[in-house]
């Protein structure tokens, strides 16, 4: 699994990506900081988005995706439960066999 980096730690390092000096490259600032080249290139990219210099999805977009698909699994679950027993229900009110009415 990969590892958590706290959410300070990493606009530290992007803060410092970002305004590097010249001649300066990812691979130098993502080995200072002891942390892979792909991570620091994918928060780089993250951090683009965020500020809206690239397209793509924000993280607050990202968790209210994630809120809205968690609300609509339970409301998925609500309709099935409701569904069986509105036909448990129907079931109920139905004459068995044998029944002598008419």
């Amino acid at each position: 699994m990969a590892t958590r980096y706290p959410q300070e730690f990493r606009d530290d390092v992007v803060r410092v990506a970002m305004n590097r000096e010249p001649g300066v490259t990812i691979a130098q600032i993502a080995k200072d900081f002891g942390i892979h080249v792909g991570t620091l290139d994918k928060w780089l990219r993250q951090a683009r988005v965020e500020q809206g210099e690239k397209p793509g999805v924000t993280r607050s977009e990202s968790d209210e995706l994630r809120e809205l698909r968690r609300r609509n699994k339970l409301l998925e679950q609500e309709v099935e439960v409701l569904r069986r027993a509105a036909a448990y229900l129907s079931q109920a009110h139905l004459p068995g066999k044998g029944s002598t009415r008419s």
